[in-house]
């Protein structure tokens, strides 16, 4: 046995034990489990605590944001699972003779990426204990720091009303290869990351839920509440510099209500670079890697909009939280199209509808296909096109779309931070990933007096249309 097998097997023992000790609990005992762990990563002072060691030990977002982003996701995931049966009897249909039963999946591996390192797991912890799982964090090695913390108070919460600890552990040293270690011994793997640790997941021989890659984009059409809709994407682009994937990468503007869109924008606080500007700025947002291939700058990702400036040598005001960039050409080979990870707003102009859902298409295809698209109208027929013709997961409607396509307060999507982008990004679902994924099913299937049509109540309108 070698020493990552050793490693990963004594968490998975220790998971096992535990998980087995709260596989007969009652509802409302996981559903107290659930309460305990989520109030030791909503106190504020615990909050404050997750919240400075993310940013002193990842550089990434800012403390403030942090905080508000647990007291959202936390409260989310904790309401969305309190909603859900996952203990006994869950649904039953007396007409078809179905009864449906809750059972825990086991042990789960989660791997959380470097931008949310503590309100990630956090909410994920959540929706697998409901279930009645264990679960094995796998921190990114730049956050293994803010790992422990969030797992410290977790395990706190869990040790409040009476549960085993070990229903939440970590790995203390991660690294790529235990991460791998990891998911070839767990029951299920829940992979929140960039598309390398998405892919690992998907082919490890487990099953596995897996994010696309976020970019983006919203339209902002001519009826559109202009200061609202500036105000909403502002927000969603400057929150925590940007570290969620659901933060606009681009938006596109009706040719009527431009100008006074990035006027709503400079209101808000961003700042609209010059053709100059966006030149530098472009120079050191994307540059060689050890290999030479042009990619993100890793010194730019979720870092505040004065420090991304003073990068391009640009001096932009110190309350500046975002860097807007016009662009002209959405067919031209621009590494604008994608997704910048940081808050860096694109802004492409549009003159009719069709090519309004022309850009958002190439956009996505370029990155971030199956993710989010977002739309701010009243015109019901045009939530329509973009929902009838985009690839895309979700759509929001005049919402900001960091704090919305996870759920939030005001809309009805479950509440995550783990989001599906179905096979347009090789995903397996297209759904917020929450409690229900993290359980079992088995169907009790009882019978009744047969009920099978006949032959021409199926086929008769087909074959006078077409023939038999």
């Amino acid at each position: 046995m070698t020493e990552n097998e050793q490693i990963i097997g004594e968490l998975v023992k220790r998971a096992r034990i535990a998980q087995a000790q709260v596989e007969n609990y009652t509802q409302e005992q996981i559903d107290n489990v659930c309460r305990s762990v989520a109030w030791q990563t909503y106190c504020d002072a615990n909050i404050k605590v997750c919240a400075e060691t993310a940013v002193e030990e990842t550089g990434m977002g800012n403390v403030a944001d942090k905080i508000t982003k647990h007291k959202v996701k936390v409260l989310g995931s904790l309401l969305e699972s309190l909603k859900g049966k996952t203990v006994g009897l869950i649904e039953e249909n007396a007409l078809l003779g179905i009864r449906k039963y809750a059972k825990p999946v086991g042990v789960i591996g989660a791997l959380t990426p470097v931008t949310n390192p503590t309100a990630t797991p956090a909410s994920n912890a959540i929706a697998i204990l409901k279930g009645r799982n264990a679960l094995i964090l796998a921190p990114h090695p730049s956050a293994k720091r803010s790992a422990k913390v969030v797992c410290d108070f977790m395990r706190a919460g869990l040790r409040a009303v009476g549960a085993p600890e070990d229903l939440v552990q970590f790995v203390a040293e991660p690294s790529l290869d235990l991460s791998q270690e990891l998911m070839r011994q767990v029951d299920l793997i829940l992979a929140t990351g960039g598309p390398g640790v998405v892919k690992a997941a998907y082919s490890s021989g487990k099953p596995a839920y897996g994010v696309g890659a976020g970019n983006a984009v919203a339209i902002v059409a001519e009826d559109a509440n202009i200061q609202d809709a500036a105000q909403k994407i502002y927000f969603s682009k400057a929150f925590d510099h940007a570290t969620s994937c659901s933060s606009e990468n681009s938006i596109v503007v009706h040719d009527s209500v431009y100008d006074a869109l990035l006027d709503g924008l400079r209101a808000q606080g961003a700042y609209v670079c010059s053709a100059e500007e966006r030149d530098a700025l472009e120079n050191v947002v994307w540059i060689p890697n050890k290999k030479g291939v042009i990619t993100i700058n890793g010194a730019i990702v979720a870092a505040s909009a004065p420090k991304i400036a003073s990068m391009a040598g640009i001096e932009v005001p110190d309350a500046a939280r975002s860097l807007v960039v016009e662009c002209a050409d959405v067919h031209a080979d621009s590494r604008w199209r994608g997704e910048k990870l940081s808050p860096i707003l694109t802004v492409w102009r549009y003159r009719d509808f069709d090519e309004a859902l022309g850009i958002v298409k190439t956009l996505t295809d370029y990155a971030g296909t199956g993710h989010s698209s977002g739309i701010h109208t009243f015109n019901a027929g045009y939530i329509e096109k973009l929902a009838l013709s985009q690839k895309s997961s979700r759509i929001m409607v005049r919402q900001p779309m960091a704090p919305a396509n996870g759920g939030n307060f005001y809309n009805g999507m479950p509440s995550t931070v783990s989001l599906g982008c179905g096979t347009w990004a090789g995903n397996s679902t297209t759904e917020n990933i929450h409690w229900k994924h993290f359980i079992n099913v088995t169907w009790v299937s009882e019978p009744f007096d047969p009920v099978r049509p006949q032959d021409g109540e199926v086929w008769d309108t087909f074959w006078g249309k077409f023939g038999k």
